[in-house]
């Protein structure tokens, strides 16, 4: 036994450790970092940088920054996230999702070009700090009450928003603007549709043709780095930059520098929403990521610590023009399968692309804006989930109601707002769901069996009634408890209520001051009302609210686990005793949904 009790704390005290954050637990991982892990780390890391270069261009486009922020924030969130990770499961970076939020919050806001510029390295920041806070007080553990009908709906609306800002640039249109939205963005397309430029459109045709064949026939190559550089050459050999086709801006990484973001409460109270929704983003896209592949693999997450590498990561792409990052599904994945062991890959494939920034960065001059067009809209189209939309759409009425407000709100709201819209809704149908107490009367019949009464004439008189309390009695179903209480309290018969708790959860202040008026208007109504089964946590709170005294010690039994009839029989001891010498028939009160074989149960 003792031997038993010292393993037990030993393990207790190895969880604790294991989700207490740590300030850099990268020495930990070079400390027992094995040679045989290298081949795998510089495979993963090579693997990932040619994908994250690429990546971080598009990404950049989709947000409405230059392509460098993406460039930049890809090599330093790779490299600094690191340092703050136990596992290796998450690569952190730009994605899909922060950057189209960051494009729709800003439109949203109606702020553009240089303004935007100066205003992205503080709300970066903001980001960072909000997921840092929430790692401290460990906010990954809630991840799990979000809907993934949320998530879905996000995307979807997310994927659509990135297709429709990108047609222009793959047509050439002559834009008089941009919309903030997926429908002003579409009505501002097809309003443009007539300044088509032909050689963009033909470029970007020759680009969709190639991409979607390399995919279809090698799969395993990095294909969007492969477009870029086939594309680019062959634009510049054939049409050359006089051919009215849009090209990407060189980037000179020696310009690339430390900066601050500037501070000001107008522009912190501007961007508090926006910073908060991405940061939510980045805290359930980073958070998913990691769960699956470490589950895929049998290792273990430490989703605070992870959330804590995350908005570090977010800080330090705030003074290096940076972009908001996340965990990355396809850089995540790709390390994985690549081989990689340990957070190092991660640390490579950063190192690599910072360096590609200095080597590389002249030549992007000579890639048309329309061909990256094309490959961002394919990683749109790749964001458009069938098979989860079906799942959420037909697995249950509440899900399909979660994705549709989140998805229409998606359509023609900022995606910051409609993030806010899909979670409110999913915890509203939540409680809805939890706070639903319907109960049915039963008794006995005449072979002693329990059945479900067709008619109140059953009863007889006296009668006491027993009344399944199962459910949560917390503030959302509170009301509907009492109510429902209260209704069988109006029976004319009725002389006593024995209320099983044995299965009611979490009593709050709210479901005490309705059991606080329903013993008033039981009073009122000459009931009288006794408890059984009650659990020492329900115990607890009601001496603690004083509501113990009113209901009297006498006539509140605890729940024994060991005999689960004894206290529900003490209780109609005491109902006979408050009777006198008068017979009592009981009935008793059971949710519709429970299963029948817990109905059978007799007290």
């Amino acid at each position: 036994m003792a031997a038993f009790i010292q393993h037990f704390k030993n393990g207790f005290y190895a969880a604790r450790e294991y989700n207490t954050l740590k300030l850099m637990p990268l020495r930990q991982t070079l400390a027992g970092y094995q040679g045989g892990y290298l081949s795998g780390d510089l495979r993963a890391g090579l693997n990932v940088a040619l994908l994250a270069f690429p990546q971080g261009m598009a990404y950049a486009l989709i947000a409405g920054l230059p392509i460098q922020y993406g460039i930049y924030g890809s090599a330093i969130a790779a490299m600094v996230a690191p340092i703050f990770a136990k596992s290796h499961f998450i690569t952190v970076g730009p994605t899909n999702a922060t950057s189209v939020m960051l494009l729709s919050a800003f439109a949203s806001l109606g702020i553009v070009g240089v303004e935007k510029l100066g205003m992205v390295p503080l709300l970066i920041l903001m980001v960072g700090l909000f997921v840092v806070i929430g790692a401290y007080f460990k906010v990954a553990n809630l991840v799990q009450y979000i809907s993934r009908s949320v998530i879905t709906g996000y995307i979807t609306a997310a994927a659509l928003l990135i297709i429709t800002n990108q047609i222009p640039k793959s047509l050439g249109l002559e834009m008089l603007d941009k919309g903030a939205t997926f429908y002003q963005s579409a009505v501002l397309m097809f309003q443009s549709i007539h300044t088509t430029h032909w050689a963009t459109l033909a470029v970007s045709l020759s680009t969709a043709f190639l991409f979607f064949f390399l995919n279809k026939k090698f799969k395993a190559l990095p294909n969007v780095a492969i477009c870029l550089v086939a594309i680019s050459a062959a634009t510049e050999l054939i049409l050359g930059h006089e051919s009215g086709i849009k090209f990407l801006s060189g980037i000179n990484a020696a310009d690339w520098s430390f900066q601050t973001p500037k501070f000001s409460f107008n522009s912190i109270q501007l961007l508090a929403s926006p910073a908060l929704a991405i940061a939510l983003l980045c805290i359930l896209e980073g958070i998913s990521i990691g769960k699956s592949l470490a589950a895929k693999t049998g290792g273990r997450l430490d989703a605070n610590q992870e959330m804590f590498s995350i908005g570090m990561a977010n800080i330090a792409c705030a003074f290096f023009s940076g972009m908001p990052a996340s965990g990355s599904l396809t850089r995540s994945t790709l390390s994985t399968t690549s081989g990689g062991r340990t957070v190092l890959a991660s640390c490579i494939s950063g190192l690599i692309v910072f360096l590609g920034a200095f080597a590389l960065g002249p030549l992007t001059q000579y890639i048309p804006q329309c061909t990256l067009a094309v490959l961002v809209i394919a990683i749109g189209i790749s964001l458009i989930n069938k098979h989860a939309i079906r799942v959420v759409t037909f697995s249950t009425k509440s899900d399909a109601a979660v994705f549709v407000a989140t998805f229409v709100s998606g359509l023609f709201m900022p995606l910051n707002t409609a993030i806010y819209v899909g979670v409110g809704t999913s915890i509203i149908l939540f409680l809805k769901k939890v706070a639903r107490p319907e109960m049915v009367e039963y008794t006995f019949n005449k072979e002693g069996q329990l059945a479900e009464m067709d008619k109140p004439e059953q009863r007889s008189v006296p009668q006491v009634s027993i009344v399944h309390v199962e459910g949560e009695l917390f503030f959302g179903a509170a009301d509907l408890f009492h109510d429902q209480m209260r209704r069988i309290c109006e029976e004319p018969n009725l002389k006593i209520v024995v209320l099983k708790m044995r299965n009611a959860h979490n009593l709050d202040a709210t479901g005490v001051m309705a059991l606080e008026e329903l013993l008033l208007y039981m009073g009122e109504k000459g009931r009288y009302l006794i408890l059984s089964e009650v659990k020492a946590d329900m115990i607890r709170v009601l001496k603690n609210s004083g509501i113990y005294e009113q209901i009297e010690e006498r006539n509140i039994f605890t729940d024994e686990p060991s005999n689960p009839t004894m206290s529900t029989a003490k209780a109609l001891k005491r109902a006979k005793d408050h009777l006198g010498d008068t017979q009592a028939d009981v009935s008793i009160y059971v949710d519709r949904m429970r299963d029948k074989t817990k109905q059978g149960e007799r007290p």
